[in-house]
C-alpha cells in the first residue's frame, strides 16, 4: 500500500509499504478523510510543540516512520480477533491518546487518568495511508448523518469538550475565547449549550471574527481594531470575565500569538475567575505568578479527552448543536495532497484556512465531503 512516511522534519515522502497486520482487537481501515493537527502541522517542520522530543528522537533513530494522522474518518475493512463493538463497513473517528490498560490506574477503572499508553499517530501509524490499523479502544462508531469531513474533526471536538468540562461552566457565566480556529470556535459553541451568558471572542483575522458570530458569539473582537481588553472590561461592567480560554498561542513563525495572548487572557479575567489554557507554547514561558495569587486566579488545563467525550461529540454534530461545515475551508483531493495539507495548516493565515486542511482519500458516495479545493 502507499503511506507517507517522514525521513527527518520537513522531509514526507509518499512510500510503498506493507499493509499492517491484523492484531486482536484491532481493526483495518481505509481512512476517507484526514487532517493533520495544527500540532502535527508544527511539528511536520520541525517547530517545538507538544511531543517535540519524542517525534525527534523517534526522526533520529527510527526514520523512515508513519507518523500523524489522528484526525480522521476512516471505513472498518475487516475487524481481529476479540473485536465486539464494530463490524466491517462502519464508520469510524478515534481519540488520540489512550489507556495503557497495564497500570494500576487502568485496573481500578479509573484508565481515563492514564497517561502511560500510546498515542496514535505518534507512538503507531496514524490514517496517512491507504490502509490503517486501529486499535478497537479508540474508536467511535460516526452516525450516517455526519459527513466524512465532519468526522474528520471529532476528535479536535472531543478535545475542546474537556477544555469547557474543565473550566466547570455555571449558568449565566460571561465568557471569553482567545483564539477562533478550530479549537476556539468549538469552544465557543460548547460553552453556549453549557450554559454561558455574555460570550466574546478575540482574533486577529476578519474571517474568523465573522465565523465567531454567525456561531453564536455576542461580540467578536478584532484584536487589529480595537484595544481589546478596554472593551472586554467595559462589556463586563469593568470586572473581566468568569472565564477565559486561551486558544491562541503558539510559535509565531506559523502565525500564531507567541504568549501575548495568554498575558491578555489572565487581564481580561475577572479577580477569582478563571484561565483555561488550550494553547502549546513549545518550550517554557515567564508568568507573573504572584499576580494570579494576588487577584485569586485559577490557571486551568484541559484533561484528555475520553471515550465518553468522543461519543458526546457525535451526539453534539448529530443533533445540530454543534456547527463544523463552517469551519471547514481546504479539502483536497487524493493522498498525493498530505503534503499540500500540512502546509496549509502550518500556514493557516496566509491560506486563510480556519480548520486544519483535509485530504480526501476515499470517495464516499453515502457521506460526501463536501467541496473540494
Amino acid at each position: 500500500m502507499k503511506a507517507w512516511r517522514f525521513y527527518g522534519f520537513g522531509d514526507l515522502r509518499l512510500d510503498e509499504v506493507p499493509v499492517p497486520e491484523l492484531r486482536p482487537r484491532h481493526v483495518l481501515v481505509e481512512p476517507l478523510c484526514v487532517q493533520p493537527s495544527v500540532t502535527e502541522a508544527q511539528l511536520a517542520f520541525g517547530i517545538p510543540t507538544l511531543a517535540y522530543d519524542r517525534v525527534k528522537r523517534r526522526l533520529e533513530t527510527e526514520a523512515p516512520i508513519q507518523l500523524f494522522g489522528h484526525e480522521f474518518c476512516a471505513r472498518i475493512i475487516e475487524t481481529g480477533p476479540g473485536v465486539s463493538r464494530f463490524q466491517v463497513g462502519d464508520r469510524v473517528a478515534a481519540r488520540a491518546k489512550l489507556p495503557c490498560e497495564k497500570c494500576s490506574l487502568c485496573l481500578s477503572e479509573r484508565s481515563s487518568l492514564c497517561r502511560k499508553g500510546p498515542v496514535i499517530g505518534f507512538d503507531q501509524p496514524g490514517c496517512f495511508s491507504e490502509v490503517a490499523s486501529l486499535p478497537e479502544i479508540a474508536l467511535v462508531k460516526v452516525d450516517d448523518c455526519i459527513s466524512d469531513s465532519e468526522a474528520a474533526c471529532l476528535q479536535s471536538l472531543s478535545d475542546s469538550i474537556a477544555a469547557v468540562e474543565t473550566a466547570a461552566i455555571q449558568m449565566g457565566d460571561s465568557v471569553v475565547i482567545f483564539g477562533q480556529g478550530s479549537m476556539g470556535l468549538e469552544c465557543l459553541q460548547i460553552a453556549r449549550i453549557s450554559g454561558a451568558g455574555l460570550v466574546i471572542t478575540v482574533d486577529v483575522r476578519e474571517e474568523s471574527c465573522r465565523i465567531s458570530k454567525e456561531l453564536g458569539a455576542d461580540h467578536a473582537l478584532n484584536a487589529r481594531t480595537c484595544d481589546v481588553l478596554a472593551v472586554i472590561r467595559d462589556l463586563t461592567d469593568g470586572n473581566g470575565a468568569d472565564v477565559v480560554f486561551e486558544c491562541a498561542g503558539g510559535s509565531p513563525k506559523q502565525g500564531l500569538a507567541g504568549t501575548q495572548t495568554l498575558r491578555q487572557a489572565i487581564d481580561a479575567a475577572r479577580s477569582g475567575g478563571k484561565v483555561i489554557g488550550v494553547s502549546w507554547f513549545g518550550g517554557p514561558l515567564e508568568l507573573n505568578v504572584d499576580l494570579l495569587r494576588e487577584r485569586s486566579l485559577r490557571y486551568l488545563f484541559p484533561d484528555i479527552s475520553t471515550q465518553a467525550h468522543l461519543e458526546h461529540t457525535v451526539r453534539l454534530v448529530a443533533s445540530g448543536r454543534v456547527h463544523l461545515n463552517s469551519t471547514i475551508t481546504h479539502m483536497l483531493d487524493g493522498l498525493e495532497s498530505v503534503p499540500q495539507a500540512f502546509e496549509i495548516t502550518a500556514n493557516k493565515g496566509k491560506f486563510q484556512a480556519i480548520n486544519p486542511a483535509q485530504v480526501v482519500i476515499q470517495r464516499d458516495t453515502d457521506h460526501p465531503p463536501g467541496r473540494i479545493a
